[in-house]
């Protein structure tokens, strides 16, 4: 199993709460109905707080202004992934789906990869 992560930032302009409404109440609607077309296991939608807690915690890392959100796909493998990205079906979901983002992402800020998940 493999995660398709998205580390993401919201456009100039938007507030958070914004942010994660569109995200919640648009986007994921939409990620759903194709959801099968790219074989996905699990969506998970992480949506940061704006909390002093946050805020501490960055200080003490001397880490940088915290994202907006995470989105978590699963899926089987990356082949299968691929596979399902490279289909013409999957080409033009994909393209939905990103041009959906543009609605409420800040792609040039924001990050995204695939990885391995080691629970311990």
């Amino acid at each position: 199993m493999i995660k398709f992560v998205m580390i993401c930032y919201r456009k100039p302009g938007t507030t958070r709460a914004e942010f994660q409404d569109y995200w919640l109440n648009q986007h994921a609607p939409l990620f759903g109905k194709f959801a099968d077309v790219f074989g996905t296991k699990r969506y998970v939608q992480c949506h940061t707080l704006d909390s002093p807690m946050n805020d501490a915690i960055r200080a003490s890392r001397g880490m940088a202004g915290a994202c907006d959100g995470v989105a978590e796909v699963w899926f089987e493998s990356e082949e299968q992934l691929m596979a399902a990205m490279s289909s013409p079906e999957g080409q033009e979901v994909g393209a939905t789906l990103t041009a959906d983002e543009n609605n409420f992402i800040d792609h040039a800020r924001s990050s995204a990869f695939i990885a391995v998940e080691h629970e311990l």
